[in-house]
């Protein structure tokens, strides 16, 4: 059932009527035809447009202009980190790992995007490229959109290093207010070596003593204002995003160069 309300007149062309999607929290005002409203709503939008794309390419002029970290190559812990990994690599995993190295070893921060479905191997690659940044004496954050996924990364992290002497911490609503204060001291003196969270990783107290690699699960799924807070970080350090549906700007920014990326296509 499909119920369309109208300002005043309704509309003859009912095939042009489609879902409404928005990234805000309340609902659009319906403008009414012949109005002056409607024509004020996309003047405010393409404006928008335009102030978003100016941020897009100063952030990406500021990072082209001011040299990388470049990371070590992979050193004995590296290789057996990988090799311990119980399954063997997809094709395209292998591709990318390969390619997120090359990134890292570079002086030009990275800004990849990981596309794959649920299940193809891209927190595995994630992991990778943390433990390269963690062992060259950098901190990694892990970003994800919510609490129940920022817990089971938490966990999935843990596990896999659990042969190795970093300090893995979670930073969500549900972290207890001693641990959290911990976790944000840790984090400000560099004792804190990977921190998973939802967006209170994003958060204007947080602050990072060397912060070399932003991992961000699910880019879309974030509001404005981490968005923002993204854009700061975005600046100066290697980015590695996840997501198995990129949204139509991300994927045009990658076509165009302006991000690099990776597909996952081939199921594990």
């Amino acid at each position: 059932c499909l119920a369309i309300y109208f300002a005043v007149n309704p509309a003859s062309s009912i095939e042009l009527v489609q879902k409404y999607v928005g990234g805000g929290k309340t609902g659009p005002k319906l403008a009414k035809i012949g109005g002056t409203l409607w024509t004020r709503q996309k003047q405010a939008v393409e404006k928008a447009v335009a102030d978003m794309a100016a941020d897009m390419l100063e952030i990406q002029a500021v990072r082209a202009k001011q040299p990388g970290r470049a990371f070590p190559h992979d050193t004995p812990w590296q290789k057996a980190f990988e090799q311990s990994f119980q399954f063997d690599p997809t094709p395209d995993q292998a591709t990318a790992i390969e390619t997120i190295r090359g990134d890292l070893e570079q002086f030009k921060p990275m800004d990849r995007l990981l596309c794959g479905d649920v299940g193809f191997g891209k927190t595995e690659l994630a992991m990778r490229a943390a433990f390269k940044v963690a062992e060259a004496g950098s901190q990694v954050a892990v970003l994800v959109p919510t609490t129940i996924l920022a817990e089971q990364h938490r966990r999935t992290f843990t596990e896999r290093f659990a042969e190795y002497p970093f300090t893995i911490r979670g930073l969500s609503r549900l972290t207890a207010t001693r641990e959290e204060r911990e976790t944000l001291e840790g984090i400000a003196r560099g004792t804190v070596d990977i921190v998973v969270g939802t967006h209170r990783l994003a958060q204007a107290d947080i602050h990072f003593d060397n912060l070399g690699l932003l991992v961000v699960d699910e880019e879309q799924r974030f509001g404005v204002d981490v968005k923002e807070r993204l854009k700061a970080m975005r600046a100066s350090v290697d980015v590695l995003t996840m997501t198995a549906t990129p949204i139509p700007r991300t994927l045009h920014m990658a076509m165009l160069g302006i991000r690099d990326i990776s597909n996952l296509t081939t199921p594990p």
